[in-house]
């Protein structure tokens, strides 16, 4: 059986930073360009002494999954809670949404351990903020950091499910593991994104928005 021989120069494969291989429709048959799955930055945003952080831009139909990437984010005071809101085409960000909420914790003296499902952090028909982190210290070194995943935000047929998981360093020298699930009741598009303390600002921290391509 004979070996078919490729001409590598025959080929588009011109480089390009986080791109993939694929197949296009030249004769040549090669290009570099993105894959499923990959992430794409589409923006970052840093706080300093910030009432909210917000994504106003670039959330579309470009993509069905956007992700949201939290680190460090540090309250101004002590013992806060980090949440986060969607804008749903009006200028308020105040979508109606539903959640459920659990998370363990454990101290720093190994004296208390908890895992449990709290009926007090959900949200029901509500247009508060998702809580995604609870209690956090403002010493010097704690915060929190994590994800939000947000689906197929500009559907005009179905509610927008997110989910979310994070870790923070809560007041007392706790770690607080968190995992929230939810849905934005809106057959609207979303097309905003606002995360805020549940008071004060936000002192330091950094969300990243990807497009998951």
């Amino acid at each position: 059986m004979a070996l078919s021989k490729v001409n590598y120069n025959s080929l588009n494969v011109t480089a390009a930073a986080s791109k993939a291989l694929k197949w296009n429709s030249t004769p040549n048959g090669f290009e570099t360009g993105d894959v499923g799955g990959s992430l794409v930055l589409l923006a970052t945003e840093t706080a300093s002494s910030s009432a909210t952080i917000t994504f106003d831009s670039n959330i579309d139909s470009t993509y069905k999954e956007y992700i949201f990437k939290f680190f460090n984010i540090h309250p101004q005071t002590d013992n806060k809670d980090f949440g986060v809101q969607f804008r749903d085409g009006s200028t308020a960000y105040d979508t109606t949404i539903t959640t459920s909420y659990f998370h363990s914790v454990h101290d720093e003296a190994d004296t208390s351990t908890s895992l449990a499902y709290i009926t007090g952090h959900d949200e029901v028909q509500s247009t508060d903020p998702a809580l995604l982190s609870e209690g956090i210290s403002s010493d010097a070194d704690h915060g929190s950091s994590g994800y939000v995943h947000l689906f197929d935000p500009s559907s005009t047929t179905f509610v927008k499910h997110f989910i979310c998981r994070s870790n923070g360093t809560r007041h007392g020298n706790q770690t607080s593991d968190v995992y929230v699930g939810g849905y934005c009741n809106t057959t609207v598009a979303i097309d905003g994104v606002q995360f805020k303390m549940s008071s004060g600002n936000i002192d330091d921290g950094v969300i990243k928005m990807y497009g998951v391509s």
